[in-house]
């Protein structure tokens, strides 16, 4: 079996590396080839270590209660590497105007269940709050579908407590738009609380916390590139990798597959996993299955940028907490802004501060547009909201275009769609952020369920 991994982002590599796990049953087998347009692996897994600071370009953590993310750094000995947010910084707030507002104590995911904290907050007004607590009188709704976000949180907790509390939470994930997104498939354990309680703030007061071994979120000690440096390591002499050479096309023939790159060279393949954006699926997909491809190209995409900060600290005004997010309200293409330093260890050198800003909205305009001064101005006024006025000591920007699948009212119909056309192709596997999760453990599960799928297709077995 000679099996074609396109896409060498985290769910590419997870990809290949759990397929250079398989051996066949009864049939030779090839090392796996990776395909990667890039100049490097990793994706948005990209890390810059510069003078002593560590900057992320995107992602800077993820959830430790999905398994796969702690699941394969334990797998790769990178178990001592994975640390939480510093306990003594534990605030987070919301912007409103140049105010900052504590986000209440008591949070659920996003959602706000300790009422006294509630009580406290300047982010609701009384009626608001009233008519939040009032949510476990309000009798659930058995026979709605799926509805967005924005829909189901203002039937239950009301609108303002969407507005100016669950958005900018919700926003900071997707960076989308709350009345377009999916529940059921952003946040289905919502709806299930509804049905199975009555109420959602009921069914999470009768939820147990879980007591996992991490904390909530957790990061790596040196960077979020050390997971994608470490799978290479592992992965050298077991798989080929072509970086910076694209697939340009797919073509079926009778045994398999042929993938087309860019320079002119074919490769033939028994199986072949697609770990690219929907849009870039879409394009490889047109000449195989027009129905499949057109699914894919329905995905809408938000595009974002970071700008990262790094100032003397004597040029900053005290930070107490892990930074805040920006409700919609605000009209701001800004989402957020993160206290890096102050969130994790060892991000900046003794005697600096390191700060991330969040720009770009669905909806809005595409930032990745925007020229360097640009976000660099974008960034420097919102941090002028806390203060700071001075040049900063160190800047760096990274853009992602149309780097957010967006999981639309719908999604999880296209899904079911994809799926059962994926049927008629045994031997092909999708995978990534665009179909059941944005996270890195989600884009890490789903490389390892594709490759799984394609490899038991063929007859291979664990090794």
């Amino acid at each position: 079996m000679r099996a074609v991994v396109i896409g060498g982002g985290i769910a590419g590599l997870a990809a290949a590396h759990r397929l250079a796990q398989l051996v066949p049953s009864d049939m030779p087998w090839e090392r796996p080839l990776l395909v990667e347009r890039g100049a490097s692996v990793g994706g948005k897994l990209l890390t810059e270590h510069v003078d002593g600071f560590v900057i992320e370009a995107a992602a800077d953590s993820f959830l430790s209660r999905k398994e796969r993310g702690v699941g394969l750094c334990e797998e790769l000995g990178l178990r001592h590497e994975l640390v939480g947010r510093r306990p003594e910084y534990a605030r987070t707030f919301v912007r409103r105007g140049r105010d900052l507002h504590p986000l209440p104590e008591g949070l659920t995911g996003t959602i706000p269940t300790n009422l006294d904290a509630l009580s406290e907050s300047a982010l609701l007004s009384p009626e608001a709050k009233a008519r939040l607590a009032a949510e476990v009188d309000i009798p659930p709704d058995t026979k709605r579908g799926d509805e967005s976000i924005a829909g189901f949180v203002s039937r239950r907790l009301g609108p303002e407590a969407w507005a100016n509390l669950v958005e900018p939470l919700i926003t900071g994930i997707y960076g989308g738009d709350g009345a377009q997104l999916s529940l059921q498939s952003t946040f289905p354990q919502l709806r299930a609380l509804e049905l199975e309680h009555g109420s959602v703030l009921r069914g999470l007061a009768s939820t147990p916390a879980s007591a996992g071994c991490f904390p909530p979120f957790v990061t790596l000690e040196s960077g979020m590139d050390m997971l994608v440096r470490t799978l290479c390591s592992r992965l050298e002499g077991r798989i080929q990798a072509a970086v910076g050479q694209s697939a340009v096309g797919l073509r079926r023939i009778r045994d398999g597959w042929v993938v087309e790159l860019a320079d002119g060279a074919t490769v033939d393949a028994d199986a072949v996993i697609l770990a690219v954006p929907a849009f870039e699926a879409a394009s490889l997909l047109a000449g195989v299955d027009r129905d499949l491809a057109e699914l894919h190209s329905e995905i809408p995409y938000a595009s974002s940028a970071i700008v990262t900060l790094a100032y003397r600290e004597e040029d900053v005004p005290s930070l107490d907490g892990y930074g805040y997010v920006v409700p919609r309200v605000e009209a701001t293409d800004v989402l957020a802004c993160t206290w890096t330093s102050r969130k994790w260890v060892g991000r900046a050198p003794n005697g600096t501060v390191l700060i991330r800003v969040y720009a770009g909205r669905f909806g809005g305009r595409d930032v990745t547009k925007m020229r360097d001064r640009q976000l660099l101005g974008l960034a420097r006024d919102e941090v002028a909201l806390l203060g700071i006025s001075a040049r900063p000591i160190l800047t760096r920007n990274h853009r992602w275009s149309r780097g957010m699948p967006q999981y639309v009212l719908g999604h999880p119909e296209r899904l079911e769609r994809i799926e059962a056309a994926l049927e008629a192709h045994p031997r092909l596997a999708v995978a990534g952020a665009a179909y059941r999760g944005v996270g890195v453990p989600d884009c890490i599960h789903s490389g390892e369920a594709a490759a799984e799928s394609v490899a038991h297709a063929h007859g291979a077995v664990l090794h």
